[in-house]
This record gives C-alpha cells, sequence and structure tokens, in this order.
C-alpha cells in the first residue's frame, strides 16, 4: 500500500437461487482471487448468500438458517487472510428481518450493517419482508462474540488510518439523504455498496453517474457491486453492473451481462489531502458512529510500475476528442471573457501584443480577436508587434507576418538588433558572449517597446507567458514576464497547443483556410524563445532540450500544486503513465529539475499581472498559490534522493 493506495475490487459470483451452499463456494472461490491479487477490500451484491429474488421463502426457517451458517463458513475462511469482505445476507434480529452487509476478515465477524431503505415501489417490495436497520449500533451475540449491528458502523484500519469505511445497501444511496453522507463527515473514505439494482433500459447511465457523483461529493472511494447472472428472471433481470469510483473519477466498470471481478486502486492518500484542501468539507466526528478496527496483516507495497488504475499522462487535457474541443472552447470562452471585461472597464479600445510567431502569442493573439469581436471592436485596434533580433528565424517571421495579416490586424515591425547591441556597448556586454545577459536584453527591449507603443496607442499589454513557464520560471523578470493582463497565465503549454489546433480545425470558412495552413505551420514549429542565432537559418534553442519535456512538466505541476503529494510519490505515477515514452533516470531528472526550479522562481510568479484562473490548478498569488519567495526545496529534494532508480 505504497503511497497511500489500496487495492479494492467488486465482484459479482454466479449464484443459485435460495441455494445457500452452492453460492457460498462461489464467494468462497473470489475470495481466493482476490487474495491472490492482493486485494485489501472485496465487496459482493446485497443479499448475495441466498440471492435477492428469494420472495417469500425470505420467511422459511430453512433458508435464513442456511444463510447464516454459510456467513459463519465464509467468516472461518477467511482466517489467516487479509481481504476484508462484505457480503449480503438476511439476518433475524428480535423476531423481525433485516437486509444485511455482514463485514469479516481474518476469520472475524466485525459488523452487521442493515439496509436503511427499503424500496416499495414499482418492481419492489422489500418492505413486505424486511425492517429498515437503525442507525444506532446495538449489539447481538453470533458464536458467544458481541458483534455491532446497525447502519452507523465505521472500520478502521489499524495500520493504515486513514482507511476508514462505511456501508451502505443499494436503495442507501438512491434517496434523497444517502447513510454514505454522515459516514464520510464521520471519517469514511471509502464507502462500500452491496446493491441488487435490475436492469432496465437507460439504467445504467444513471447508476453510473449516482455513483461517480456521490464519491465526488464525499470526496472518497466508492464501490458498488451489484447482483447478475443467477438471480431469478421471473419479472427482472440483473446485469451485474460493478463500478469503482474515486471522487468522481471512475476507476472500473464491468461489462453488463457478464458476471465479473473488478479490481483498482483507491488512492486513500488523494482523498485525505482533497478533504485537507476543501474548507467545504467540514468533519462532524464520530461520536454517533461505533468504530470497529482492523488490520491488515500481509500489507505489500503494489509493483512501483504496474498499477492497475490509469495514469492519464496529460492531466490538463480530455482524453477524448470531443470533451477535448468542448474544454478548448469553454478555455478560450474564459480566456476572451476576462479580456472583454478588463478592456471594457479600462475603456481602452486598442491593445498591443508581441508576436513571434510562437505557440503561446499566437494563442494570445487568437484570443485577444475573440475578445475585440465580443466588443464589435475593430481588430485594427490590435497593435501585432514583431520584433526580429539576433535568434529570429525566417519561419517565425513569415508566420508572424502571415497571422497578423489574416486576422486583420495592424502589424508593426521594430527590428531591434541595432537597440540591443547599443545596449550592450552602453552596459560593457560583449555581443559575441551568448549568455543570459545576451539573451534577456533582448526580452527586455521587446517588453519595453510595447510598454511604449502601448502608451502611443492608448493599449492594453497583451501577456502572452502561458503557466509551465511560470511554474518553471521560464520567463525573463521585467521582460516576457510582464504585461498588464496575461490571457494565457493558467494555460498549460499541453494544452496551449490543443488550443491553438482548435482554433485551426474551426477555421474552415473558405475565407480562412490561409489562417489555418498558418497555424498548422506553427503547431509544427519546435517551442523555442529565439534569443540565440540561428544555425543555418533554422532554430538553435529548444525550450524542451534546455529544462525538459513539458508533458512531463504538466505531470509534475498538476500533482504537486492539485494533491500536494510527495516526490516520489509523483515520480512513481509518471513512471507508470509515461512507461513507453521515457526511462525512470530521464523522468527523476526532469522531476528535480522542476522542484528547484519551482522553489527558486516564486519571485517571478509573487508579482504575476493579472489573467483568468481557467483549470483547477493555477499560480496567481492572489488565488490559488500563497508561497513564500524564500521557500527552501530541500524536503522535496530529500525526498527524491530516497528513490531507488534500479
Amino acid at each position: 500500500m505504497k503511497d497511500g493506495f489500496i487495492k479494492v475490487a467488486a465482484a459479482t459470483p454466479k449464484i443459485q437461487v435460495a441455494g445457500c451452499n452452492f453460492n457460498g463456494d462461489r464467494i468462497k472461490e473470489i475470495i481466493d482471487i482476490a487474495e491472490e491479487n492482493q486485494v485489501k477490500v472485496l465487496v459482493f451484491p446485497e443479499l448475495c448468500i441466498t440471492g435477492y429474488t428469494c420472495g417469500d421463502l425470505f420467511l422459511q426457517d430453512t433458508l435464513l438458517n442456511s444463510a447464516k451458517e454459510q456467513l459463519m463458513n465464509i467468516v472461518d475462511y477467511t482466517k489467516g487472510l487479509d481481504v476484508l469482505a462484505a457480503v449480503g445476507l438476511p439476518i433475524c434480529k428480535e423476531g423481525k428481518l433485516y437486509n444485511v452487509a455482514a463485514v469479516i476478515q481474518n476469520g472475524e465477524l466485525l459488523g452487521l450493517i442493515p439496509k436503511k431503505n427499503l424500496p416499495n415501489y414499482s418492481e419492489f417490495y422489500e418492505a413486505r419482508l424486511f425492517n429498515p436497520g437503525n442507525s444506532n449500533p446495538e449489539y447481538i451475540k453470533v458464536r458467544d462474540k458481541e458483534v455491532p449491528f446497525g447502519t452507523n458502523i465505521l472500520f478502521r484500519c489499524k495500520n493504515l488510518p486513514a482507511l476508514t469505511i462505511g456501508v451502505e445497501i443499494c436503495e442507501d444511496l438512491w434517496v434523497a439523504a444517502p447513510p454514505s453522507v454522515g459516514h464520510a463527515l464521520a471519517g469514511a473514505s471509502l464507502i462500500l455498496n452491496l446493491s441488487a439494482s435490475d436492469e432496465t433500459t437507460g439504467k445504467d447511465i444513471y447508476r453510473r453517474d449516482l455513483v461517480k457523483n456521490q464519491s465526488a461529493r464525499l470526496v472518497c472511494g466508492y464501490i458498488y457491486a451489484d447482483a447478475g447472472e443467477g438471480e431469478s428472471t421471473t419479472d427482472l433481470v440483473f446485469a451485474g453492473h460493478n463500478l469503482i469510483a474515486e471522487n468522481g473519477t471512475l476507476l472500473s466498470e464491468s461489462k453488463r451481462f457478464e458476471n465479473q471481478f473488478i479490481a483498482s486502486e483507491i488512492d486513500i492518500q488523494r482523498l485525505m489531502n482533497e478533504r485537507r484542501r476543501m474548507s467545504t468539507f467540514i468533519p462532524k466526528g464520530h461520536k454517533e458512529h461505533v468504530i470497529m478496527e482492523f488490520q491488515f496483516t500481509k500489507i505489500m507495497e503494489l509493483p512501483e510500475t504496474s498499477l492497475s488504475r490509469y495514469i492519464e499522462k496529460s492531466p490538463f487535457v480530455p482524453s477524448i476528442k470531443s470533451d477535448r474541443d468542448r474544454r478548448c472552447e469553454e478555455i478560450s470562452n474564459i480566456q476572451a471573457f476576462g479580456l472583454k471585461k478588463r478592456l471594457e472597464h479600462t475603456g481602452l479600445k486598442s491593445a498591443v501584443i508581441g508576436l513571434s510567431g510562437g505557440l503561446d502569442s499566437t494563442l494570445a493573439l487568437l484570443i485577444v480577436c475573440k475578445a475585440f469581436d465580443l466588443l464589435e471592436l475593430d481588430r485594427k485596434g490590435i497593435i501585432t508587434v514583431t520584433m526580429p533580433c539576433f535568434g529570429t528565424t525566417d519561419r517565425t517571421y513569415q508566420n508572424a507576418l502571415l497571422l497578423s495579416k489574416y486576422l486583420g490586424t495592424t502589424l508593426k515591425e521594430i527590428p531591434i538588433k541595432e537597440a540591443v547591441t547599443l545596449h550592450f556597448r552602453d552596459i560593457g556586454h560583449d555581443s559575441k558572449v551568448h549568455d543570459i545577459t545576451y539573451e534577456n536584453a533582448q526580452a527586455r527591449e521587446r517588453t519595453q517597446i510595447l510598454m511604449d507603443i502601448s502608451n502611443q496607442y492608448n493599449g492594453l499589454v497583451i501577456g502572452t507567458g502561458d503557466m509551465s513557464e511560470l511554474a518553471l520560471g521560464w520567463a525573463t523578470y521585467n521582460g516576457d514576464h510582464m504585461s498588464m493582463y496575461g490571457v494565457n497565465a493558467s494555460v498549460p503549454k499541453t494544452l496551449v497547443r490543443y488550443l491553438v489546433s482548435y482554433f485551426a480545425e474551426t477555421a474552415n470558412a473558405a475565407k480562412e483556410e490561409s489562417l489555418k495552413e498558418v497555424l498548422l505551420d506553427i503547431l509544427d514549429t519546435p517551442v523555442s524563445p529565439e534569443l540565440l542565432p540561428p544555425v543555418d537559418g533554422k532554430i538553435s534553442q529548444k525550450t524542451e532540450d534546455l529544462v525538459g519535456p513539458y508533458e512531463l512538466h504538466d505531470f509534475f505541476m498538476y500533482y504537486i500544486l492539485r494533491f500536494g503529494f510527495t516526490p516520489s510519490k509523483i515520480f512513481r505515477l509518471a513512471v507508470a503513465a509515461f512507461q513507453d515514452e521515457y526511462d525512470k533516470e530521464i523522468i527523476y531528472k526532469w522531476l528535480t529539475t522542476f522542484y528547484r526550479r519551482f522553489f527558486s522562481q516564486q519571485f517571478k510568479r509573487s508579482c504575476l499581472p493579472d489573467g483568468p484562473k481557467v483549470g483547477s490548478v493555477a499560480l496567481s498569488p492572489r488565488g490559488d498559490l500563497r508561497m513564500p519567495s524564500d521557500a527552501s526545496a530541500a524536503l522535496w529534494l530529500e525526498d527524491l534522493q530516497k528513490i531507488n532508480l534500479k
């Protein structure tokens, strides 16, 4: 359970209706499979020992006695096993019948949780047979041991305290106030649901959304095990729709109409970090709950490169194109409406932007055009300035000219070689020495020109730098670092590319075909600040060769800022996500680079210009990131040094 991952599973055994002995054997077989696969928490369907569709047979002593006998056989079978299992059966208490989830582990019956909300509408008639469970736990004697019986029981792991488990049964989730709400506020990080939800047209969509949304609202893991083949089909069909979700994300889902065993890893640490971050998640303590403790005796670390849950390589970019296009449209609107408000507020009708022919300035210009269109302003009020210097290549220069032309903006070309050369002479710098002074002098000269032109045209200087550059400090202080409004300030580099691509794909009208061709060529151009002289007319300075691949840095940034994970855990996730692209040494190198730059460059982020937040991660010192500029990276780098690369 390294880094807070706990392997969990939901399973639907093929049962016989009222065949408790047969069903008990199938449950044991699945418990064996779970144990072999290092599963620590296993959930079976509602009433799985008897079958959900027994009807009035539930009133027969023969069935009830057999069910209880099989439960105890299963309890004994788990002796010496690590897996905690929840199985369903009917239980009599004080002459009344209850639909119960039994939680067992290592030869012990830890607790019995009765179903609280009994459906008695449409095809359901549970109130005919069962009684609703009480919230306040009582104790019943089972094999001379007092076992808690009630809905408010939580199961806490001694050797993984953040793992606290709550249980509800089927309809409990579908009501207005599910028991899982109280469980989560009392500390439950994982909810188990034993269900027998029959299949009707479209019900799977609602069920899936219900599980995902409940896990999101409660910031928890949620395991849903559904009844399947083997139940009576007199009136209903059950499809075994098993689901595992974590904080709104579906980790695993079974194929319907096939009794399946599904497994994944719940990241308990991630859930705890998220609850800690959210000021509106307010725990209410567990005074109303009984806490039953258990422990795993065979805690085994999951292999570092073989997490079964899918780790998205590009957490900022949806993998499905339709979702990605919708995201791009939404983000471009946020950027454009943010700038629109700033222009309205200041009363300015001009905007000034430095145009390099690269991705960031291209996206910024597209957003400025969109804002001007929203305000019904003439695009001639957009002053695009190209400032060729020592590193400018013909490709980016021509693309900048064409982009301005096709978007209908006012272009100003101001070569800065002479001004920068004069500046070198003034400060006594040898122009043959291509050091940081050589590079930054060009960036600052360009910013000075943009600011002065904004005064001439009474306009707003629009920043072009993106969030990935800001995280790495890959910006010249008081150079490209500064503007009057930074439209790309919270857009990561991996998403910038897709946003420009989205604009290219939507430029389908005949009059925009030329614009589309330019955008596609810009997308094909290597990312570069173009501050060093080209070699054979081609870009000699590629950013990703210097600071590392942006897809890695965006991955690191997401998990550092969004969840506060340790460097070693982020390394593990990155190895799993990028195992086909980068070896461990490369990932380690650039993760180390990220931490060093992220801490040392905070002073640049402490005085960022305004810019709109577009996603769940942002770097604004006035919003998401309140970080001291003098913070030490030592603890984080020490954690990295503990990583074994072999």
